[in-house]
């Protein structure tokens, strides 16, 4: 099973969009989808609760009375979304249930700043020394062709990662959300700009 963790400790970075629009993807490419949500706030859980049927099912979490949560059978691809704060042995447990992180990342002072330390406790972590490959950052609500976008590319060129795309603020993404969609389920016609920024995570997480 792939497994995938969408992780950033300071909140309002963009993880339930980046982790929604993944599963999307996914469940669009004919996987066998979940998207579990470790947030106490449960967005992920609560937007999967307006899926429409007729799309690609996304299923959640196997809850089961004394048992941890686990995904369904048959699960090839899982997708988790994690809360805000995420650290330590929580971080650890997290990082040990995937194959790779995700970290969205908004061109601001304070995202960067709060984010350099997540990557930089990151880096300490033993699931992930030696192991860049394994991670990735994506820019959230950012113009590539921006000064922001480079001064972000700059800061975390000194940390050894690059930016692996760069998704532009758009409303494709707030009012798909709301009815339980995604990009990749809104027409071509509308979403062709936003499909194509996310062609370089469809290659590294090596989705077909």
């Amino acid at each position: 099973m792939k497994s995938f963790l969408i992780a950033n400790p300071k909140g309002g970075s963009g993880k339930s969009m980046l982790a929604t629009n993944l599963a999307g993807l996914l469940a669009r490419q004919g996987h066998q989808v979940m998207l579990g949500d470790i947030d106490r706030q449960q967005s992920s859980r609560q937007w999967l609760k307006l899926r429409p049927a007729v799309l690609p099912r996304i299923a959640s979490w196997r809850l089961e009375a004394d048992k941890p949560a686990r995904p369904p059978a048959g699960t090839t691809h899982a997708v988790l979304d994690s809360p805000a704060g995420l650290h330590g042995a929580k971080l650890t447990q997290a990082l040990d249930a995937v194959e790779r992180v995700i970290v969205p990342l908004q061109p601001s002072l304070f995202d960067i700043l709060a984010t350099g330390q997540f990557l930089e406790a990151l880096a300490t972590e033993k699931k992930m020394r030696g192991q860049r490959s394994r991670l990735a950052v994506v820019g959230m609500r950012v113009d590539a062709r921006t000064r922001a976008a480079a001064e972000l590319e700059r800061l975390l060129a000194d940390l050894g990662l690059p930016v692996l795309a760069f998704l532009r603020d758009t409303q494709n993404y707030v009012q798909a959300a709301a009815h339980g969609m995604t990009i990749f389920d809104l027409s071509l016609s509308r979403s062709t700009q936003d499909r194509a920024q996310w062609q370089p995570i469809i290659e590294w997480i090596g989705a077909t």
